[in-house]
């Protein structure tokens, strides 16, 4: 049982794995590799060593309240899924669509990832795809809903940005991590991609229609 297991740790471990299994249930995802603005660099994160190294017992844990505790060691990410299809977060508009457009640069990027799996990209490229491929209405955005979908999506580790400082609505160097892969599999890009082209149509027939006879 997990309890004999849990048991059987240094106060130390026992005071990590109370951290960490309530970070997973507020954060979902946590991914082995992050950027250190500091340093420049994306190093290996302790977090996701010390879930690794108690994986198990945590896996366990959270078995017994229906939760299934998920490890992708090829990319780097440790997932928290809810068996019971609850405790979702409801996005609003913007940004569900701000994730999608991120899915879809990270599928056309990821090859140049490297063997970190993160694709690099910035804020204004990813509206700017957004306006390309008609997500955004009257081709407008605001500050508050860039920066508040990107922070939403850098709180389930989702994304990071690149500067110390904080999210700017003008604009963010920004890493896409594989644990996107989680949230939209590429059956969800390729159904979202045909839905647009839907879209577009009803919207070119719909302005045909509108058009005064010359």
């Amino acid at each position: 049982m997990w309890n004999d297991t849990f048991n059987a740790l240094s106060n130390y471990d026992k005071g990590e794995f109370r951290r960490l299994t309530n970070y997973l249930l507020s954060h979902t995802y946590l991914v082995r590799d992050v950027y250190k603005p500091d340093k420049q660099w994306t190093e290996p994160g302790n977090d996701f060593r010390l879930v690794s190294r108690l994986f198990d017992c945590m896996r366990d844990y959270f078995s017994v309240s229906g939760w299934r505790l998920e490890k992708d060691d090829t990319y780097g990410v440790i997932s928290l899924i809810n068996e019971f299809d609850q405790n979702r977060l409801r996005m609003d508009r913007f940004t569900t669509l701000f994730l999608y457009t991120c899915r879809l640069i990270y599928e056309e990027e990821r090859e140049q990832g490297g063997s970190l799996h993160i694709v690099r990209t910035d804020t204004s490229a990813i509206v700017e795809k957004m306006r390309i491929l008609g997500l955004l209405g009257k081709g407008k955005t605001t500050q508050k809903e860039r920066i508040e979908a990107q922070r939403t999506l850098a709180h389930f580790n989702i994304i990071q940005k690149m500067e110390a400082t904080a999210w700017s609505g003008d604009g963010n160097g920004i890493l896409i991590f594989p644990s996107i892969l989680s949230i939209i599999s590429n059956q969800g890009i390729n159904d979202m991609m045909v839905e647009l082209e839907e879209l577009q149509a009803e919207e070119s027939n719909s302005s045909a229609i509108s058009e005064p006879q010359k």
